[in-house]
């Protein structure tokens, strides 16, 4: 309100018809500037009452959350915000934030568009009013409600993926001379035995002219196949580890996901005697990654695990002093970050193989192809994560994940006054 309608409203029992008019012009003018700067935001803005429920809306804030019923249409009835939104996580957050009357906090959530995804901001602070003090020269602020922002950040996170996948192109220099040594056998053997074919085939001609037998060219010839499979299986293997990985990202429960994979590989670990134990967050935050690959994640952790402790107590003879085979696997949150422990108490690495275990085409198996744990470690980082890995030769080792919670907060300083100021209010 303006300071000349605030003035004109203490005296309006002395006003004249037409300084009413004038007034009454004058409240509309700024209603209709109000109602048209609300509607041009490309931010959604949804006001609702200390109950949550709907006071005002724009048409970006309909657009950009999925409504059962409009808020401002006439089935909305008397009900609370978390009622009329179509989207079960969007809806418990701001159930939540009602019943527990938190504010200033911020969620991201991602909503299913047919084939795309969207992701979105959900933002909650207070709506303060400002009431004139008894003495009229200085105000008290008063809490009403709440206003309700929603910004799509769809743009802003392709951005970020895009750029974390740039960055990672940096590492391509040392996967390129990995695959350049490894080419380099395979092509010496072809070449060998090439010019001894040649070698074979110029002396039979410059003798009887009688080739070689039979036998003794399929022997050169397999040699060569086997070698050109084998650099084949290099090319691809080698596309495999650099080709961006297709995802899919969107908020999932990772403690859920986990619980579901534990149940797909649980009969193998049985069968084999080796105990699979779970210790997870009882209240497990949403994060952004792709199911897939973050499945692909756990059971290439749980094989490798698997594999070390059948090294350790499957192999005849062993002396394990009663000691069985145990995966753990255990979440917990802290400092805004999931925190994945997937630990075994199998074989053990030694420093050097701890040192090279994410590099591509690192293996301690005889039929590994090297590329597993590399693949483990693009997944992590493609969900903007951290992996450690800590082993003691004989004792077991630990993987350790990081993962960022998408959550945000406002924050709010106390007027000495005993009133609420927003950081940046003046």
């Amino acid at each position: 309100m303006s300071e000349f309608v605030r003035k004109v409203s203490r005296k309006l029992s002395k006003l004249s018809p037409e300084q009413l008019e004038r007034v009454m012009e004058s409240v509309n003018g700024e209603n209709r500037t109000l109602n048209s700067t609300i509607e041009s935001l490309s931010t959604g803005l949804i006001i609702v009452d200390a109950d949550f429920r709907f006071i005002k809306s724009n048409k970006a804030a309909e657009r950009l959350l999925p409504f059962k019923k409009r808020p401002s249409g006439d089935k909305a009835g008397d009900l609370p915000l978390w009622e009329l939104v179509d989207d079960e996580y969007i809806s418990s957050f701001l159930m939540l934030c009602s019943n527990e009357r938190k504010t200033n906090v911020s969620e991201e959530f991602s909503l299913s568009a047919g084939d795309k995804t969207r992701f979105v901001t959900v933002k909650i602070v207070p709506l303060v009013e400002k009431q004139a003090s008894g003495d009229g020269n200085s105000f008290d602020t008063t809490i009403t409600g709440s206003v309700i922002t929603v910004e799509d950040i769809t743009e802003r996170t392709q951005q970020e993926v895009m750029l974390h996948r740039m960055e990672s192109l940096a590492g391509l220099t040392n996967l390129a001379a990995s695959v350049a040594h490894e080419i380099k056998n395979p092509l010496g053997a072809i070449s060998i035995h090439i010019q001894l074919l040649q070698k074979s085939v110029k002396k039979s001609r410059d003798g009887d002219g009688m080739l070689p037998k039979e036998k003794f060219m399929e022997n050169y010839l397999d040699v060569i196949n086997e070698e050109i499979d084998s650099l084949n299986k290099i090319v691809v293997d080698f596309l495999f580890a650099v080709r961006p990985l297709q995802v899919n990202m969107s908020l999932s429960d990772p403690d859920a996901l986990i619980e579901k994979f534990a149940g797909f590989f649980r009969p193998e670990f049985d069968s084999k005697g080796v105990r699979v134990e779970l210790r997870l967050c009882k209240d497990s935050p949403r994060l952004f990654i792709d199911e897939k690959l973050f499945r692909e994640l756990i059971i290439n952790l749980a094989q490798n695990a698997l594999a070390a402790m059948e090294e350790r107590f499957l192999q005849p003879g062993s002396d394990t002093g009663g000691e069985s085979g145990c995966l753990l696997i255990e979440s917990h949150v802290k400092d805004g970050k999931y925190l994945l422990n997937i630990a075994d108490n199998g074989a053990g690495m030694d420093e050097a193989t701890v040192s090279k275990i994410f590099e591509p085409y690192y293996t301690t198996k005889a039929t590994g192809t090297g590329l597993g744990l590399t693949m483990v470690y693009k997944i992590v980082k493609e969900f903007k994560g951290d992996i450690d890995v800590k082993s003691v030769k004989g004792h077991g080792t630990v993987f350790s994940i990081s993962l960022p919670v998408p959550q945000k907060e406002t924050m709010l300083l106390e007027n000495k006054a005993g009133g609420v100021k927003l950081i940046g209010d003046s």
